[in-house]
């Protein structure tokens, strides 16, 4: 069920996961990316409720990354936001969103 097409992070991974490759020509890219990553963990798990002595503790679980990109894209969709060529607040957002969606292998098996 991890793929299925129901499923908003798949929708998400196959519209900006290719925009990763362009972290190899853009080192700026990589640190406002990360920036956006840590912001998603922050708000799906607020420091005050996150273990200090708990690194895993900043890993996102898939269906709350699912439910923070569903809230997203529903106000994307309501401001009749339209992606740019480049990088603003929210591709760098869904961007982020992909890294963490590779990074923890929110889709595998």
């Amino acid at each position: 069920m991890n793929d299925s097409p129901d499923c908003p992070l798949v929708g998400v991974a196959a519209a900006y996961m290719p925009r990763l490759s362009e972290f190899t020509f853009e080192p700026g890219l990589v640190a406002a990316v990360d920036q956006h990553a840590a912001a998603v963990c922050d708000a799906l798990v607020p420091a005050q409720r996150r273990p200090v002595d708990v690194p895993e503790s900043r890993s996102p679980r898939r269906e709350d990354l699912s439910d923070y990109v569903l809230g997203f894209t529903d106000r994307l969709s309501q401001g009749d936001w339209v992606e740019p060529v480049g990088h603003d607040f929210a591709t760098l957002r869904l961007t982020a969103v992909c890294w963490l969606i590779r990074e923890y292998d929110l889709l595998g098996a």
